[in-house]
């Protein structure tokens, strides 16, 4: 599992910036329609260029299952993240292939994720994260908009639900507060630390790994130990 993910990776270059700073994930866009798409060839190149231990997270957005699962397994991807509207049933198809699931917190708040987690462990296939973004109609992510943190405190801990990944908004200068608040298990950006969509500024990267790992550490230690 990671901690911090740099999403929206376009070139190696910044890849490898995103890992020098410290960030322990990096995420190809697949979704075609995105600014930050990459064709499976550069993402090739992208990941055969990451050091071991870095997790590379596949993103699609209501691709057909075997279109995922043929790009996890060329390119050696870690995690399949899914943002677009797949349904429990879809992530059974994947194989096994490890899931993040990918949630936009509209104004019915956590309980329409909590619904489908609910309907995931039904059919035993639980995605290993939840990552929840911003909701902006007609947009499956990467607008810059913050989800709402007050609401996702709601977000349940019972030991089945799958960790929390916040994204949606978050900037160098935005994201300890966003920590403290939500106290996610991990944190994702993507335009936050662009200066341009799917052109990421390296200053604002290692400034938004800083402040991140800083809160993401103050978060842990004050979590009583389970006994």
């Amino acid at each position: 599992m990671f901690r911090i993910k740099i999403c929206g990776m376009t070139n190696i270059d910044d890849a490898l910036a995103a890992v020098r700073a410290g960030a322990d994930a990096v995420g190809l866009n697949f979704y075609a329609r995105s600014p930050r798409f990459v064709d499976v060839e550069v993402a090739r190149q992208i990941a055969a260029a990451l050091p071991a231990g870095v997790a590379k997270v596949g993103l699609f957005v209501n691709a057909p299952q075997q279109h995922v699962c043929e790009t996890f397994d060329q390119l050696g991807l870690d995690l399949v993240q899914l943002h677009g509207d797949e349904p429990p049933e879809y992530l059974a198809g994947l194989g096994g292939r490890p899931v993040m699931r990918a949630f936009r917190l509209g104004a019915a708040g956590v309980q329409p994720v909590v619904a489908y987690l609910e309907q995931c462990r039904r059919l035993h296939n639980l995605p290993q994260m939840t990552l929840i973004d911003s909701y902006v109609a007609g947009r499956f992510g990467g607008t810059g908009q913050p989800a709402d943190w007050v609401v996702l405190q709601q977000y349940p801990a019972e030991s089945w639900h799958p960790p929390l990944v916040l994204a949606g908004g978050l900037t160098p200068e935005n994201v300890a507060a966003a920590i403290h608040l939500v106290r996610p298990a991990a944190v994702d950006v993507a335009s936050g630390v662009e200066t341009a969509p799917g052109r990421k500024d390296p200053a604002a990267v290692e400034a938004f790994v800083q402040a991140a790992s800083a809160a993401l550490a103050a978060v842990s230690a004050s979590i009583p130990p389970m006994v």
